[in-house]
């Protein structure tokens, strides 16, 4: 589903999208049939993906059948059927009769509603999905490449739904080195018409007879090609007024080979975006400049003085440094600097694990989207990655918090390594499980089974749990964590700091800056994933999250050493929500983002947008906020071991 397909939105190539074919090639001989498939229908105003056949559309004699899914198109919402349209390689055929329905109240009550809610078809021919062929009000033909194309539209007059029961079927394919019994599809787009259809002299087919079924219409031909300008009216939907499905075929020859077909459906309007990303790269790397030249200019030189200094007055007589011993700043709090977190000490060990986990799903999933194992054409692949890195990275996630957990001097440690195994899967889980049976009630295709549900529960429970129990393990059996300074038994008092140097300051300000850093990048990843668009140049996102990590590290330890200036020891859960607040400014941009989609007014929209989002953004807390942690806790291990104290 969304969340689960969200988090894996990574890299393929720097300046364009590497694409390694998912499937195996097709080589169809002229007359050879051509399977078409459909999935389930879309509307980025809902979010909620509908089974095809719950709508009155024409059916396979047989009935629809399931294609082959897996693990991960069943978790996203995919619906794969068989249809009854009959295409055979290079036949062109014009005005094919499908089939008649009579919608009854109910039926075209339910059709004028997906209507009105934007729904689309996505349809399926080798693997290829079906782009849109549209008209605008100036004449112009426009080709969109995602999110398929819709069932119906409104008048804006007179508020009256008609469906688009005629569809012109446009199959581009290529001849392998010029041979006429080796043809390859390389692109599938669909022009949808909504047309009246009459019968020549007035007949009226009542769907029964044989005979009627195949007499001519007046509103298209079988020896031409049916264009827009032929259309003089529409189909209405309205109960008891029959719907006939017509469709043509039209075969062209195309130079395109194979493998490159899915390049236009990758880098759409790419002139344009590309210009928008280099500006976005540019900038996130002017940011990066901006903060590596403070903290060298800040960090460096003061450290310096500070650390020379200090070791200078500890090397003299004990009679001659009585006066110059009195120091301030951050080498006052070197008794307190590594006292453990005062408040919840084992959920910062979690956390911290678990964004260790994350963070390395995410680089793994990265790497393997680079060299092309996942690619458009192989649908669902990218979740069972993302899943599958989860399940191997819980080793890190156990050894990492109880390491941490270890040097706490923590004796819960049972009860830490079960919170990291069970904590954030927990809470994804129990929402997913929660959408999952309120789309269940509402016939949605993204209602997962329940034996896919077992089997995501069996990888959680039987491969991941423990996986994290093993790292824990070997983390607990490890020598603990070394730090260069004796922590005293008593807390130093921390003085009253002024305005600015509040942490709940610098705790909320600070993640705008990551945050700027990476905005441009992410609207198009929200584009991608709530408007049914591709996004397939990975390699800005690479680029744009490598300077997310940067970025959070040098903010972080820039601001917690200037708390450890004004004597605030208490570091830990600052570090961490200091880089982490950056989740804050991303939630707060997808409620400004969400204005675009022009939601539906179903409650159903709002919760799954809005819960998936928290469940992104709280996943965006516990990577920047461990990334902030771990580079601050090794910037106070450098600069304390390198002063000399009793």
């Amino acid at each position: 589903m969304k969340l689960l397909a969200a988090a894996g939105l990574c890299l393929m190539a720097v300046t364009e999208g590497f694409y390694m074919p998912g499937i195996a090639r097709h080589t169809f001989k002229r007359g050879a049939e051509v399977d078409m498939k459909v999935n389930a229908m879309t509307s980025i105003r809902t979010q909620v993906p509908k089974d095809y056949y719950r709508l009155p559309f024409c059916q396979p004699n047989n009935g629809p059948k399931m294609a082959s899914e897996n693990l991960g198109e069943f978790l996203t919402g995919n619906k794969i059927q068989n249809s009854p349209y009959q295409l055979n390689m290079r036949n062109d055929a014009n005005c094919v009769k499908l089939c008649q329905i009579t919608p009854t109240k109910l039926e075209a009550a339910r059709l004028a509603i997906h209507i009105g809610r934007g729904y689309h078809h996505n349809w399926i021919i080798d693997n290829l999905p079906s782009a849109s062929i549209s008209h605008t009000t100036n004449g112009d033909v426009q080709t969109h490449y995602a999110g398929g194309f819709p069932i119906g539209f409104i008048t804006e007059d007179t508020k009256q739904y008609f469906i688009y029961n005629h569809v012109n079927i446009v199959i581009e394919y290529h001849q392998v080195d010029g041979d006429a019994d080796a043809n390859r599809v390389v692109s599938f787009s669909v022009e949808p018409l909504s047309i009246n259809h009459k019968f020549q002299g007035g007949y009226v087919w009542d769907g029964q007879e044989t005979d009627g079924y195949s007499k001519p219409l007046e509103t298209c031909s079988s020896n031409i090609h049916m264009s827009v300008d032929q259309v003089h009216s529409n189909q209405p939907v309205m109960a008891g007024e029959p719907i006939l499905y017509t469709y043509d075929v039209l075969w062209k020859s195309s130079d395109v080979l194979w493998a490159s077909r899915w390049d236009i459906y990758l880098n759409e309007n790419h002139l344009v975006p590309a210009q928008v990303h280099w500006y976005s790269i540019t900038n996130s790397i002017l940011v990066v400049l901006f903060l590596s030249l403070l903290v060298v200019s800040v960090l460096v030189r003061n450290l310096r003085r500070d650390i020379s200094g200090y070791n200078a007055i500890s090397m003299l007589d004990d009679e001659e440094s009585n006066d110059e011993a009195e120091e301030t700043g951050w080498k006052l709090v070197h008794a307190d600097v590594f006292r453990p977190p005062e408040n919840y000490p084992m959920m910062y060990c979690v956390f911290i694990g678990t964004g260790v986990q994350l963070a390395l799903t995410l680089l793994c999933t990265i790497f393997i989207s680079a060299i092309g194992f996942v690619s458009p054409a192989r649908r669902g692949s990218l979740v069972v990655t993302i899943l599958t890195f989860y399940m191997i990275t819980g080793i890190t996630a156990g050894n990492v918090s109880s390491r941490l957990y270890k040097a706490f001097r923590g004796r819960k440690w049972q009860l830490c390594t079960v919170l990291t195994s069970v904590f954030f899967p927990g809470i994804c889980f129990v929402l997913f499980l929660f959408f999952n049976i309120i789309l269940f009630f509402f016939h949605s295709s993204a209602s997962v089974p329940i034996l896919d549900i077992i089997i995501l529960m069996v990888m959680w429970c039987c491969v991941s749990t423990p996986l994290t129990f093993l790292g824990a393990y070997f983390g607990y059996k490890k020598k603990s964590m070394e730090f260069p300074t004796v922590t005293s038994t008593i807390a130093r008092a921390i003085p009253p700091p002024p305005p600015l140097m509040h942490p709940m300051v610098g705790m909320i300000a600070t993640g705008i800056v990551p945050f700027a850093a990476a905005y441009v990048e992410l609207f198009f990843i929200m584009t991608s994933l709530w408007m049914d668009q591709f996004y397939y140049v990975f390699g800005f996102t690479f680029i744009v999250y490598m300077i997310l990590i940067i970025t959070c590290a040098e903010v972080t330890v820039l601001l917690v050493y200037y708390q450890l200036c004004a004597e605030n020891h208490r570091w830990w859960w600052y570090s961490f929500f200091t880089a982490g607040s950056t989740a804050l400014y991303m939630f707060l941009y997808s409620c400004f983002w969400f204005k675009s989609l022009e939601a539906s007014r179903m409650l159903l929209t709002y919760m799954l947008f809005f819960g998936y989002m928290f469940l992104m953004c709280f996943t965006m807390l516990l990577v920047t906020g461990m990334i902030g942690s771990m580079s601050s806790l090794w910037f106070i291990r450098k600069i304390f071991s390198s002063i000399k104290v009793d």
